[in-house]
């Protein structure tokens, strides 16, 4: 990870000496169950050949439904089309669609012949999805022709000359598709190709964004994402029959690993509402298909919770969920728990790189835990908090979160140098996320290194104001940010949702702070908005909400800042 003078500002204990802390922010996640010893490929026959006439998936809009032997089937009848292709093991499959039963069939498919999935974004334009294509080196393309305002087809017809590796692109639901299918090979190319396999071979790439440079293709095995996505079931208490609402994007570990590896490790039923995130649709799902579990970042909740008509939909069906993605207000959690019926929902915690989940809370959880931390390290998994100087803190101490064991990526797919920057000699992946981990194991985690304020020499953690504000009775999002300043090097600014018909504004907001926080904690700035800049998963852009706010507070000549760097 990048070392620099602001991050050892902000994670270094002030009385940290040489020797450890008495309680050090170390646990490491005990287990009965061991790790899952197969190919994602083998679990499916496994599981379908137990649960073959239940459910295994449901997509809405498609009409489509698959039993476990309906889907075991389709899956070896696309793995077979993929051989017929040519497609050999290691090969670079990339997949650019919203959520649909081809792209589920797809992500089962590569892995039972050993090809790399490659995920790309369906909001990327031509240029990045130009860049995702050539950095994995794909060899076909599956898609769809067009979705909402993008025509997909068009846009890979723009750059199809400078993709020389590409040699084919299957449109989803035309023809193409259709031909493909009838094109596989035998049975026993097949069973020979899966014979080949090893639960340790690459299977999936993933593109994370950060905040400069080009996405870099984190690198999944099937142990990597089978595993988790069986313990993140696991957490669930999911068992066979459990019905998974899934709105969260596919293309998102969120979506095909503690949403699709989660249910089918589990003999659970996959649930598509729509191609793309709709409340209505989410809840219209879960009321009709008798949801017992749905899956969102927070602001998917907030989104559902405010439809006008959210009582009329009987959510009675549901026991359990999943938020993930950003920080849970507490508040939400709570009408998640009161009015969804989701009295067993947990709050799962991690990163791409680690499959992605390192920490989850238990249905069993006390309700301030469940609704204050991102819970225990899951099995299998060692977390660590520490300083700037790779020293463990204290229990309770805020420190950098690391993590190791069967988790961590490979590494990003040719990129051994990033590689080295984010996985250390031991094998502990650094997330760049402050930490503090209490006497119980619990882990909370306030925000990104990088987001963290520093006003006239004081740390102001954003996470921490906006835990507060969301008790304003007429607030329903927030998100804090800091912004250049002359005199005290940044000030905070809230940027915030309100509920239609209230008045907001710097000096409403500094009312009903004052005397309540500490004076520096106190937004100076507030912006109104409807909606946060955010990636398509549903995390908030904070770096484009500080570009956007130095223009509209006119600060251009305010200085760039310490949060510069990030």
């Amino acid at each position: 990870m990048e070392s620099t003078e602001r991050a050892r500002r902000v994670i270094t204990s002030g009385d940290a000496g040489p020797e450890p802390p008495v309680s050090p922010s170390y646990a490491s996640g005990a287990s009965q169950l061991p790790l899952l010893g197969e190919t994602i490929g083998q679990n499916l026959r496994r599981i379908a050949s137990r649960w073959a006439a239940t459910d295994a998936l449901v997509d809405l809009a498609q009409g489509v439904r698959y039993t476990y032997e309906e889907f075991d089937a389709a899956v070896d009848n696309l793995a077979r089309a993929l051989l017929g292709a040519g497609m050999a093991k290691g090969d670079r499959v990339g997949v650019w669609a919203p959520n649909c039963s081809e792209w589920v069939l797809l992500q089962y498919a590569t892995a039972r012949v050993g090809v790399i999935l490659v995920n790309i974004n369906p909001a990327y334009r031509t240029y990045e999805l130009l860049y995702a294509l050539n950095q994995s080196g794909s060899r076909m393309l599956f898609a769809v022709p067009t979705f909402k305002t993008s025509d997909y087809r068009t846009m890979i017809d723009s750059v199809r000359d400078e993709l020389p590796q590409l040699e084919r692109v299957v449109f989803l639901g035309t023809e193409d598709w259709v031909g493909l299918l009838g094109e596989g090979a035998d049975e026993a190319a097949l069973y020979q190709r899966t014979a080949e396999l090893s639960f340790d071979d690459p299977i999936n790439i993933q593109y994370t964004s950060g905040t400069t440079g080009s996405p870099k293709g984190a690198t999944l095995t099937h142990h990597n994402i089978l595993n988790n996505g069986f313990f993140i079931g696991e957490g669930c208490r999911y068992s066979q029959g459990d019905r998974v609402c899934i709105p969260v994007p596919f293309y998102h570990c969120f979506g095909m690993v503690l949403g699709n590896l989660a249910c089918t490790t589990h003999g659970a039923i996959i649930v598509i509402p729509s191609p793309s995130f709709e409340p209505a649709a989410t809840l219209r799902a879960v009321s009709e298909e008798r949801c017992t579990s749905l899956l969102g970042v927070p602001t998917m909740f907030i989104a559902e919770l405010a439809l006008p008509d959210f009582a009329s939909y009987d959510l009675s069906s549901l026991r359990t969920g999943i938020m993930a993605g950003s920080p849970c207000p507490t508040e939400v959690m709570r009408r998640c728990i009161n009015d969804m019926h989701m009295t067993e929902v947990t709050i799962c915690y991690g990163m791409t790189e680690t499959s992605p989940v390192s920490t989850q809370t238990a249905a069993d959880d006390p309700l301030d835990k469940r609704v204050g931390t991102v819970g225990r390290v899951h099995p299998h998994v060692e977390v660590k908090i520490i300083d700037a100087a790779g020293r463990l803190v204290a229990r309770g101490e805020k420190g950098e979160l690391c993590t190791r064991g069967y988790s961590v990526m490979l590494g990003y797919w040719t990129e051994p140098t990033m590689t080295a920057q984010a996985i250390d000699g031991t094998g502990w992946m650094h997330t760049g996320d402050l930490a503090t981990m209490d006497e119980d194991g619990y882990v909370d985690i306030g925000g990104r290194i990088k987001d963290l304020i520093i006003r006239g020499g004081e740390n102001v953690y954003p996470r921490e104001i906006e835990e507060f504000l969301y008790r304003h009775p007429d607030i329903i999002d927030v998100q804090v940010i800091g912004v250049p300043d002359a005199r005290y090097g940044e000030e905070i600014m809230a940027w915030v949702v309100v509920r239609e018909g209230a008045v907001m504004d710097s000096d409403v907001l500094r009312d009903f702070c004052r005397e309540k926080i500490a004076h520096h904690k106190i937004p100076r700035y507030v912006n109104v908005v409807t909606e946060f800049p955010m990636t398509i998963t549903g995390k908030v852009r904070k770096v484009v909400m500080r570009e956007q706010s130095i223009v509209l507070l006119g600060l251009e000549d305010e200085g760039a800042g310490p949060t510069a760097q990030g």
